[in-house]
């Protein structure tokens, strides 16, 4: 089993944990004094551990020598737009499971849900604890950030500059799919993948003119059929862990 840390927390000796961690432990896995618990601190660290003592409010435990775990290339960025209801916290959580290392929620002229200023800071933060939650049970030693930038050229600015080594593709259905994968844009080997879906409605035609003519996105289909805005993302990041897996 496993739990996460904070950063300064993941030393060598004695670990004392309460709070949320401490009620994953104590109460849905029921451990007992002797059990083996790994801690991880979600920003790339971690150390097996054993149960030394649970009390009402703590856990303690006794943690080995924290070691490194290497993120697999390459960087991969989901920009998806907010979805209704419980779909939206699906697709984060699967985001996060097929290997997603950011995700980000940005504004699509079409898209149905709408959130600003506190009620978009208290949506991601709920997002933020879905991916700690998703990354703690597919065994994930870095949990994926989530932001919500202000609109679309707010996102595209934070990317990283384009580059040899940089790809950035644009989900759209009247694409061809991927093919080969050695007579794909994944043959390059990119170091940074990033990948943006749109919204039930699809993208507006301003969106994809300018992903596509100005910000360098090559559009990629899916195959035949038109998926969900909560499965194309999800299908996408799978596909590119797949295809650029070494």
């Amino acid at each position: 089993m496993r739990i996460f840390v904070d950063p300064a927390a993941l030393v060598a000796g004695e670990v004392v944990v309460a709070g949320d961690e401490h009620h994953y432990l104590s109460h849905v896995r029921r451990v007992r004094v002797g059990d083996a618990v790994e801690l991880v601190d979600g920003a790339g660290r971690r150390a097996a551990a054993t149960i030394a003592q649970i009390t009402t409010d703590t856990t303690l435990l006794v943690a080995g020598p924290p070691e490194a775990v290497a993120a697999a290339p390459p960087v991969i960025r989901a920009l998806i737009p907010l979805i209704k209801g419980d779909r939206m916290d699906i697709c984060l959580e699967k985001l996060v499971e097929v290997g997603a290392d950011e995700i980000v929620v940005w504004p699509a002229a079409r898209a149905v849900v709408r959130l600003y200023g506190a009620r978009l800071a208290a949506r991601v933060g709920k997002y933020q604890e879905l991916a700690r939650a998703a990354a703690r049970q597919s065994g994930r030693a870095h949990v994926p950030a989530v932001t919500a930038p202000a609109d679309l050229g707010a996102a595209l600015a934070a990317l990283p500059a384009a580059g040899t080594q940089i790809l950035r593709l644009v989900l759209d259905p009247a694409s061809d799919p991927a093919s080969d994968p050695s007579d794909s844009p994944f043959a390059a080997h990119p170091a940074d993948v990033t990948v943006i879906s749109g919204p039930e409605g699809g993208f507006a035609p301003d969106e994809l003119t300018r992903l596509t003519q100005a910000a360098g996105f090559l559009p990629l289909g899916l195959g035949p059929r038109v998926l969900r805005a909560e499965t194309a993302p999800v299908i996408a990041v799978a596909l590119i862990r797949a295809v650029t897996h070494s």
